[in-house]
Parts: C-alpha cells; sequence; structure tokens
C-alpha cells in the first residue's frame, strides 16, 4: 500500500517525495523501491509532528510548502495532491492548504466520523467538526433547505509552510482540538489562516479497514 502511496506523491511531479516512518521495515522495504526515506523517532503524537521533524532534518526554509499524503491513501488523485499545494503556494496569508467536497448524505452530515468543515466565501477555514455543521434550523415543511448544498467534508490532505510547522509542535494541544480530536483547531486557535477549496477530483475513501484494504486491492487491480 506504500508504495502505491508512494507512487501518487511521485506522479504528481514534487522536487522531493520522502517516506518518514519510524519502522525499520518501511525503510528497506521503500529504500529497496528506490524512495527517499527518513527515520524519525517513534513517540511523535502525530504526523503532522513527524512531518516537522522531517523538515528539520532537511534544513528546510521556512517558505518551502510540504504536502503531507499519509501513508493510508492510495487512491488520492495526483490532480488533488498538486492542486492543495498550489492553493497554499498562491494564498501568501495561508500557513496551510486543504481541501474538502461536498457530502452526499444526510447520513454523512451527522456521522462523527466524518469530519465537516466550514468556510468563507473567500475560502477561509472557519471551523472543522465531527459534529452537524452547518446547522438548519428550520426544518419545517415547505422550508427551503440548501444543507447538503452547503455541507462540506473535509479531505486529510494537507500542504504546509515549514515555518508553521517548526511553530506547530511547540504549541499545546487547543481545547477545542482536544474535544474534537482535530489537530487542525490548534491551527485555528492561534490564528493561522487556512485555505480550504472543493478537491479537484473526488477523493476514494482511505484504508481503515481490512474491508476497506480489499476494496482499494479492487479499484488498483491487485
Amino acid at each position: 500500500m506504500l508504495w502505491w502511496v508512494w507512487r501518487q506523491a511521485m506522479e504528481a511531479g514534487a522536487q522531493s517525495v520522502v517516506v518518514a516512518t519510524d519502522d525499520a521495515r518501511i525503510a528497506d522495504v521503500m529504500a529497496e523501491a528506490g524512495a527517499d526515506v527518513a527515520m524519525t523517532r517513534a513517540d511523535h503524537p502525530s504526523g503532522t509532528d513527524r512531518l516537522a521533524e522531517v523538515a528539520a532534518q532537511r534544513g528546510w526554509s521556512d517558505d518551502t510548502i510540504v504536502v503531507n499524503l499519509q501513508g493510508d491513501e492510495p487512491l488520492m488523485p495526483v490532480a488533488n495532491i498538486q492542486q492543495v499545494a498550489r492553493e497554499l503556494a498562491a494564498c501568501g496569508e495561508a500557513s496551510v492548504a486543504t481541501l474538502a467536497e461536498p457530502l452526499e448524505s444526510e447520513a454523512q452530515l451527522r456521522d462523527p466520523s466524518v469530519v465537516k468543515v466550514v468556510a468563507s466565501a473567500t475560502g477561509q477555514a472557519l471551523y472543522f467538526s465531527r459534529a452537524a455543521i452547518p446547522h438548519q434550523r428550520d426544518t419545517t415543511p415547505g422550508a427551503d433547505s440548501g444543507l447538503l448544498q452547503a455541507a462540506r467534508r473535509h479531505v486529510g490532505l494537507y500542504a504546509y509552510r515549514c515555518g508553521f510547522l517548526s511553530a506547530f509542535v511547540t504549541w499545546p494541544p487547543a481545547i477545542l482540538e482536544r474535544l474534537e480530536a482535530l489537530e487542525q483547531l490548534r491551527a485555528l486557535a492561534q490564528g493561522h489562516v487556512i485555505r480550504v477549496v472543493d478537491a479537484a477530483e473526488p477523493t476514494p475513501a482511505g484504508v481503515d479497514t481490512p474491508n476497506d484494504l480489499e476494496h482499494a486491492r479492487g479499484l488498483l487491480g491487485h
């Protein structure tokens, strides 16, 4: 699965693609495949902390843009990887860029495993939540409903500026971050701008369960 993730990243045309891991087995397999591997500490609480360590190891400048493509996303469209980096590069006031896409049903809206995001008209993230946001107050018969048109699922693909990463790991978790278990809320709590745009291509689900793995294998022809 990691080989497929790495291949998608390579197809995106980044100046550098690094596989960050704390597992020697992963490092050996990916190095044999030709990947640039960075060994990191095993005690990182999140992938963002691991990414910050790699940025420090490599000496990347504060303005360097890094995309965090997680190892459970073998089906992430190359266009989306390119898009999130391009959006951050074009938005000088943002520290982070990420993607969203329309929800398919009200059941998704109310599912706490589906993270929702609301953003301003200019694409600035206002809040992320596992709760149903936005909430439709008027549900009387005949009331006009634009709920699903307004609601967006957050796609967990991020582009960061390295200067932001080095600061992020020094901040304590925010209260809202702890409540929602969403680390992007730490950035909002610190007043940083997160750029949000609709994904260029639909994003298939990541691989979180054995069933997800079998589904991904079917789509990839394996």
